[in-house]
């Protein structure tokens, strides 16, 4: 519960009643006596108070009047899609080799001759109660993002956020996930940052975190080089921190023990031990927003249009996983299913196939590239459209409710986020402009 945030509602308010009740929240989480509440209160409201109304431009952020969850930043569709080309926008142009506009899985720099790829990811919020799977979940889908983009993984580095209530075996069982994927895959855990989220001012157990990896590479394939007549290969998924998420909240415990693995990664493993990364012109992982999210982006960035062949791709969703999804009514091109997608010249494609299936990796060729724009699945013979949802699929009982489809104001709130990221762009120009003048 963030008490800070809920102290400035009602200060805003002008709720008279607004110590009582922040004294009576607190008691509902922390053990501790009522004369100790009650000052809590009493000095959470007083920081409150103090920064209710900052002025300074620089200081102060400006609301849009949109917030995360009615855009849907971080569900994985059109609006989260969105969200991240305005990020883009207000990073500005970068020296970088691959960078944010190019809506790849990771950044690249060139030095030392080498391509240095960098990549985070954070931790499923859901998993929150399960640290151990946070951890495993998050750093193999870093190393995935890596091992996309052509680059070896020479390091890992974490993140832990655990509210202020929060029991300590959370660091140890979210670090314990982390080294266990490490471990299996020879790249080491070097460092990282441990915090409690919102200091004194969150109060509950809610844990979140992330895992960066760090890898080299002496050549790349980022999305943007997808060419037309290429042919597109999947590889098998069991799905990851989604998947787990759904298995969990659905009460399918079971389901989770197939997500434990690391095919993925052996998979890359086998592409760079046969030398085939040079036959490949685009690599990435079935996660954001499922295959429909990862369709969209490549065919945005690229230029091109890719036909999906449904039948095929059904055919590679583990067993278990995918009579779970078709249970629950949750479109498993609409997930996370933690597969690898390659996109090569259909004369490389039979090579690549093998060196993973010798791994005992399933993979096939389930689409082509095609000259045009956009994403298309083909269903019994017919190509329909396969652009992203609003939001993912919803997968577990709360994202149902919130429901998958574009609200009939996205394109006034679309507005609302331009101008934002605008003035995001304008204050930063204005402050390097103020710190060079002082500086002179």
């Amino acid at each position: 519960m963030d008490i800070e945030g809920y102290a400035k509602r009602g200060l805003r308010k002008g709720d008279a009643d607004l110590l009582e009740k922040l004294a009576s929240r607190i008691l509902e989480v922390k053990d501790i006596s009522e004369d100790s509440a009650r000052k809590l209160a009493e000095a959470v409201i007083a920081e409150a108070r103090a920064t209710l109304d900052v002025k300074d431009d620089i200081i102060a952020s400006q609301p849009c009047g949109v917030t995360m969850g009615a855009f849907g930043v971080g569900s994985r569709g059109r609006g989260d899609f969105y969200a991240h080309r305005k990020i883009a926008e207000v990073i500005g142009k970068t020296g970088a080799v691959c960078d944010s506009s190019q809506m790849d899985d990771s950044g690249v720099v060139k030095a030392g001759g080498q391509y240095v790829v960098v990549t985070v990811d954070g931790m499923h919020s859901r998993l929150s109660d399960f640290p151990f799977l946070a951890g495993f979940h998050c750093t193999r889908a870093s190393l995935r993002d890596l091992y996309v983009m052509g680059a070896k993984p020479v390091a890992l580095f974490s993140d832990i956020h655990v509210a202020d209530d929060g029991d300590v075996s959370k660091i140890f069982d979210y670090t314990a996930g982390i080294t266990t994927v490490s471990d299996l895959m020879g790249v080491p855990l070097v460092t990282g940052s441990t915090l409690r989220i919102g200091g004194d001012m969150v109060i509950g157990d809610r844990m979140t975190g992330c895992v960066g990896a760090v890898g080299v590479a002496s050549q790349l394939t980022a999305r943007v080089q997808s060419r037309p007549g290429d042919v597109i290969m999947v590889s098998e998924g069991a799905g990851g921190g989604t998947v787990s998420t759904t298995a969990l909240y659905f009460g399918m415990h079971e389901v989770v023990e197939k997500t434990l693995n690391v095919k993925f990664l052996e998979a890359c493993e086998a592409l760079f031990e046969h030398g085939l990364i040079g036959k490949i012109h685009a690599m990435t992982d079935v996660t954001n927003g499922g295959i429909r999210g990862d369709a969209y982006e490549i065919a945005e960035t690229a230029g091109v249009k890719l036909l999906f062949y449904e039948e095929r791709l059904r055919r590679l969703v583990e067993p278990s996983v995918l009579k779970m999804l078709d249970t629950l009514s949750i479109d498993y091109l609409g997930v996370s299913l933690d597969a690898l997608l390659i996109i090569a010249p259909r004369e490389n494609a039979d090579v690549i196939m093998k060196a993973i299936r010798d791994r005992g990796v399933k993979i096939d060729i389930v689409g082509e590239v095609k000259e045009g724009r956009g994403a298309y699945l083909v269903e019994d013979g017919v190509e329909k459209d396969f652009t992203p949802k609003f939001r993912e699929s919803a997968y577990t009982p709360v994202k149902k409710v919130v429901g998958e489809e574009t609200p009939m104001s996205f394109e006034e709130m679309k507005e609302k986020v331009d101008r934002a990221a605008l003035h995001a762009i304008q204050k930063k120009e204005r402050m390097i402009a103020r710190i060079k003048g002082k500086q002179r």
